[in-house]
């Protein structure tokens, strides 16, 4: 198995290390154009000089009566810049005569610079080398071409070292300085989103254990602000889905429990009677309760398919207005014995939808029963239907318990149940939004509590006929 890599290792190896390496090449090419830098400097300096003292000893050489070794010893030790390097005069065989110190080298005295003069086209030669004390030195050779002897001047690189190190030492210091904020700073900011996800995957998972009381407190206005604020959001959809499906368990096993106990007790009861009149009375209630539990099922069936993506329509055109007419006959009956009157106003016009007339039904018979199960006694629902050009709108009004004004933005939400004294899943109204949609249409419910409810259905239309 791959090991996890956090996020703040990944910044580490990956950005900051860029930069740090970045920096560290950084410096150490200032490094060397700053040495490169400050030995050009003193290479023109002490090339400088030693030109200077060149002519001076060419014209000495050149002047006719003139004292040439003594105006040449004088010249070497009345030399101005002796405190900053050293001039030397050396004789043809490559031996030091003369020196600014007031002291010659004794012995073999290595002088890479000389043999370089030697051996260029313009007699000049220059070498930075280290002496046997370990002192760093720049020396500056030119040989007199027509004398053969030569000019030197040496001067030592401690002071320049001291120089490039203590800039190239602060530069470096600046350059850790920069690396250490950057290092706060990334940390600081990598952490401010690393916590927050951290946090998420720990709310996450009490959500998939069950918690749904799992919160995450937003304290930002950024966009991990916004994510924190969206989380809660879905836990609090989780929390009211989960809620929902828990009181719509509980309700369809109530619903299940109240027609199995009828048919288990009648089928006990008709096993023991002999009684004509009170064995159709028991198969009449069977029946009745064997087809609340088949509608329940289909009506189950129906929400199964839709979450899972396969409900279909069987499609055609179809005469919308008489297919209500067919579901309200259905419901006179069932009005009367609620005391409730169900009247139907028909249009005359002929609305054409293009639907499954089946499934259109079923619409119309879940809201009508809706409306007389929550109407009152005495009361009254008026079916009514409104065709123009282009679409038919189907109103269904009753004058019962209405929906109160906190419940209605949810009654067309899987396993609501705005009332539950009521019998029903919950998920009627549920399935048939999701079916008058899947027709390109509209379910609109106002309402007011105590006083009814209108549900209104908008349907395209495919003509109109007078």
């Amino acid at each position: 198995m791959q090991r996890k890599r956090s996020i703040v290792a990944q910044w580490f190896s990956g950005s900051f290390s860029a930069v740090a390496i970045t920096l560290i090449i950084v410096d150490i090419a200032f490094f060397f154009l700053l040495r490169s830098y400050y030995y050009n400097a003193v290479r023109q300096y002490i090339e400088t000089q030693a030109n200077i003292a060149a002519s001076v000893v060419e014209r000495f050489y050149e002047e006719t009566g003139t004292d040439y070794a003594e105006e040449l010893r004088t010249a070497i030790e009345q030399f101005e810049k002796k405190e900053h390097a050293e001039l030397m005069a050396v004789d043809r065989n490559g031996r030091v005569f003369l020196s600014s110190s007031g002291f010659s080298p004794a012995g073999n005295y290595d002088m890479p610079d000389y043999k370089a003069a030697q051996l260029s086209e313009n007699k000049t030669g220059d070498h930075v080398g280290v002496l046997s004390n370990g002192e760093r030195y720049m020396a500056y050779t030119v040989i007199h071409p027509k004398s053969g002897s030569a000019i030197r001047i040496i001067t030592s690189l401690d002071r320049t070292d001291r120089r490039i190190l203590g800039t190239a030492l602060l530069v470096l210091a600046v350059s850790i300085g920069v690396l250490l904020l950057l290092l706060i700073l990334g940390l600081y900011f990598v952490r401010s989103i690393v916590n927050p996800v951290l946090q998420l995957g720990k709310t996450a998972k009490k959500l998939a254990t069950g918690d749904f009381s799992a919160r995450i407190e937003v304290d930002r206005d950024d966009e991990i602000g916004e994510l924190c604020t969206v989380f809660n959001y879905m836990a609090d959809k989780l929390n009211n889905t989960e809620n929902l499906k828990n009181e719509f368990i509980s309700s369809v096993s109530h619903e299940l429990r109240t027609p199995l106990t009828a048919i288990k007790g009648w089928s006990e009861t008709l096993l023991e009677i002999d009684d004509r009149e009170t064995k159709e009375k028991g198969i009449r209630i069977i029946n009745k309760e064997t087809e609340r539990l088949s509608d329940m099922v289909e009506e189950l069936l129906d929400f199964s398919r839709i979450q899972n993506g396969r409900f279909t329509l069987q499609t055609d055109n179809i005469d919308i207005i008489a297919e209500l007419g067919d579901a309200v006959l259905m419901y006179e009956e069932k009005a009367k014995k609620e005391d409730i009157v169900l009247s139907f106003e028909e249009n005359e016009a002929i609305a054409v939808v293009h639907g499954d007339k089946n499934r259109l039904r079923q619409v119309f018979i879940n809201i009508i029963d809706n409306s007389i199960k929550y109407g009152k006694k005495g009361g009254r629902t008026d079916v009514k239907a409104s065709v123009s050009d282009d679409s038919v709108v189907i109103s269904i009004e009753d004058n019962g318990c209405g929906i109160s004004a906190e419940d209605l933005p949810r009654v067309k939400e899987k396993f609501y149940k705005a009332n539950n004294s009521v019998r029903g899943s919950g998920i009627g109204l549920a399935v048939a939004d999701e079916i008058i949609r899947m027709h390109g249409g509209s379910i609109d419910i106002t309402s007011v509590q105590g006083e009814g409810t209108t549900v209104s259905i908008t349907l395209p239309t495919v003509r109109r006929q007078g």
